[in-house]
């Protein structure tokens, strides 16, 4: 299954993280040094959901991030589907 939202379209990203040793100088230590910087993905938080559209009167599974189910909190549900292609 893909990990992508169908509302707003994120999905997931590329990122790196930067190792670090040694101790920061402002604690005692000689200083942070990188030893590596290794590659992550950044997954979106997405939740597949079932929502009541009362337009259509009938239920819809969408699978979403949190981020677009409070944008449909807000503006409702069949706006929010119809703005993003869906019906």
């Amino acid at each position: 299954m893909s990990k992508i939202c169908t509302i707003t379209g994120v999905g997931v990203t590329r990122g790196s993280i930067i190792h670090r040793r040694g101790m920061a100088k402002k604690k005692g230590g000689v200083g942070r040094h990188v030893t590596k910087n290794v590659p992550r993905t950044f997954t979106p938080n997405l939740k597949t959901k079932r929502l009541w559209v009362p337009e259509l009167d009938s239920f819809v599974v969408i699978k979403l991030s949190t981020r677009a189910l409070k944008t449909c909190t807000k503006n409702g549900a069949y706006a929010t589907l119809k703005k993003a292609g869906l019906l």
